[in-house]
């Protein structure tokens, strides 16, 4: 593509100190983890941080050192990556799926009340796209019906609600760094937590199952390889100095492409301020009116593509997905609908003001020229 969906933003600097690490003898487990983790927790606001191999690894251990498991369900919406639910059903839990918000596309408190019941165990908040839940709200109907909460955070580093970072809210916090993220390891991922007994658990059982005080062949719980290397942290380290120049770049991406889609009722941009909340920019999508259909969609992002930008189609719904096949949830009417109609366009650091112009030109070309051949 000549203009990516997204790309990864690394600077020589980084290059250069990954390099250095390269020549060093320990590539794991060393200094650069550990400093990782301390610049991270301090970034969120949490005294404790755990550098892991994914954001899916790391939803996986939130749940299993909260304890979530076997006969336990754990509410979760369906517009969202599928590695959400994946990870509840890792632990042997069952996910039920809840509908979002039209606006936010993020999970109500309102859905999230309904579908509670007496084997509820715990709240899956995700902050989809970099837009912060109702976290807040969320929390409360949570110590209400004594239900833990994992905040995915994953696609939202940065965001924040009442000046307070997301992540830092509920019993266990899960962002990642694949290249299209705010941040990047390459792969990689970190959880943080208030409860130091938590943290310690997550930390043994990403280390094969060994606590502070086991040997290297010695191991208490059943545990995975779910490690961050040193080159990832040396990385991770580089990209978090970074971060508010970054948040902000990404901030005035956003807006400009607000400001150049003005004007287009037959489009429905991302919201851009929302109340005592700060949106972190993972993507931007864009939706499609209400007389485009599906078949649509997809014929213009095919124009695109053919025009050399890169575009997407976020998110599938999970309940429609194969491997979720028979599982089951109440209608998903918003969630379905939306789905149908969202475009990501190309976003990220370096994306330049005429490429964005490209890419809204050509947006609204293969739009008319989608109608017209009708």
């Amino acid at each position: 593509m000549r203009i990516p969906l997204s790309a990864p933003d690394i600077t020589e600097a980084e290059i250069d100190a990954v390099a250095a690490v390269l020549r060093t003898p320990q590539l794991s487990l060393g200094p650069k983890l550990a400093k990782f983790e301390s610049v991270f927790a301090r970034f969120v606001g949490v005294p404790h941080a755990v550098g892991v191999s994914s954001g899916t690894a790391g939803l996986h251990l939130a749940l299993l050192a909260l304890g979530v498991g076997a006969g336990d369900e754990v509410i979760v919406p369906s517009f969202t990556f599928i590695a959400a639910a994946n990870a509840i059903r890792y632990v042997g839990a069952t996910p039920v799926f809840v509908d979002v918000d039209a606006v936010t596309l993020n999970m109500t408190p309102e859905g999230v009340e309904r579908a509670i019941s007496t084997r509820t165990r715990a709240i899956m908040v995700v902050h989809t796209f970099g837009v912060p839940a109702d976290i807040v709200e969320l929390c409360a109907i949570a110590r209400h019906h004594q239900l833990l909460v994992i905040e995915d955070a994953c696609e939202a580093l940065g965001a924040e609600v009442h000046g307070q970072r997301v992540g830092s809210f509920g019993d266990a916090g899960v962002f990642a760094f694949y290249p299209n993220k705010q941040i990047t390891t390459g792969e990689g991922g970190v959880v943080v937590a208030g409860d130091a007994a938590v943290m310690a658990r997550i930390r043994a059982l990403s280390n094969q199952g060994r606590t502070l005080s086991d040997g290297w062949f010695q191991h208490t719980l059943l545990g995975y390889n779910y490690r961050l290397s040193e080159i990832a942290c040396t990385l991770g380290i580089g990209q978090v100095a970074r971060l508010p120049e970054i948040l902000a770049r990404r901030e005035h991406i956003a807006r400009t492409y607000t400001r150049l889609l003005a004007g287009r009722p037959e489009l429905t941009v991302p919201p851009v301020d929302l109340p005592n909340k700060v949106i972190s920019w993972f993507v931007y999508v864009v939706r499609l009116g209400a007389a485009f259909r599906a078949a649509d969609r997809d014929a213009i992002v095919q124009r695109l593509h053919d025009a050399g930008i890169g575009v997407g189609r976020y998110f599938a719904p999970i309940h429609l997905q194969p491997a979720y096949a028979g599982f089951n949830h109440t209608p998903l009417p918003v969630t379905e609908a939306e789905a149908a109609r969202t475009i990501a366009l190309p976003f990220f650091n370096r994306l330049s003001k005429p490429q964005m112009v490209e890419v809204v030109d050509t947006l609204i070309a293969a739009m008319e020229g989608q109608m017209t051949g009708r």
